[in-house]
């Protein structure tokens, strides 16, 4: 079993009227029933109202995999909390950032660049096509798949080169988007995926959870430890 946590701001869910009928007991728990219906993955949640944010060395130390979704309270995480999922993932914690955790303190703090973008919300129809269909997140979906209505994110988005690139977004308004990158971060795997917007029900798309179940299986560490500066030996040497 693969311990999976999900962590939602969980504002818009309980402001406003869309996001609250899509996904009346919050986005994480819609992706959570998703998850607990696989089978493969042990799932708890966290929310920004929790101690310290939701976020505890506790609860990274026994998460495989970090699942965040944000939005417009960003700036109430602590710089404490972002720091302990920025060591958490070099140490070999997985960590997926949904759609506008893209300005995430721990995702800008892993990228170590602003990561912004350009956007617009008119509802238009996303199309994402898997670049790199012989990637373990792709598997599963067919050369495309379709998303009636998604807020539309669109370069230049200002992150590192990501070390694989997955799937590219393209838009009805002609924008163009990079929604599928992974990136290594010391012993940690980091995925970002750009669908989710609040006001749509996108979680409930059946190709948009396969891609993040195959990305939790993906980012799942097969190591965790503290990579050091040590001093050592020369091999042969008794000092």
């Amino acid at each position: 079993m693969i311990k999976v946590t999900i962590w939602n701001e969980f504002i818009h869910e309980k402001t406003k009227p869309l996001p609250a009928r899509h996904y009346p007991n919050g986005i994480h728990n819609a992706i959570k029933e998703f998850l607990d219906a696989d089978g493969r993955f042990e799932v708890k949640t966290a929310a920004l109202e929790g101690e310290n944010c939701g976020i505890t060395k506790e609860l990274l130390d026994n998460t495989d995999v970090l699942l965040w979704w944000g939005h417009v309270a960003h700036d109430r995480v602590s710089d404490e909390a972002a720091e302990l999922v920025h060591n958490a993932v070099l140490s070999g914690m997985g960590f997926i950032a949904l759609h506008s955790a893209h300005h995430s303190k721990p995702f800008r703090r892993l990228m170590g660049t602003t990561c912004n973008l350009s956007w617009r919300e008119d509802g238009d129809m996303e199309r994402i096509w898997v670049i790199k269909p012989s990637h373990p997140i792709a598997q599963g979906i067919d050369r495309y798949f379709e998303i009636e209505h998604e807020e539309t994110y669109a370069e230049p988005f200002d992150i590192p080169e990501p070390d694989e690139l997955v799937f590219g977004g393209w838009y009805s308004g002609g924008e163009i988007f990079r929604s599928g990158c992974c990136f290594y971060r010391g012993n940690g795997k980091i995925f970002y995926f750009q669908p989710g917007h609040e006001t749509v029900p996108v979680f409930k798309n059946e190709n948009v959870q396969t891609v993040i179940k195959n990305a939790i299986c993906w980012a799942a560490p097969t190591a965790r430890f503290e990579i050091k500066c040590s001093h050592i030996k020369k091999i042969g040497s008794e000092e």
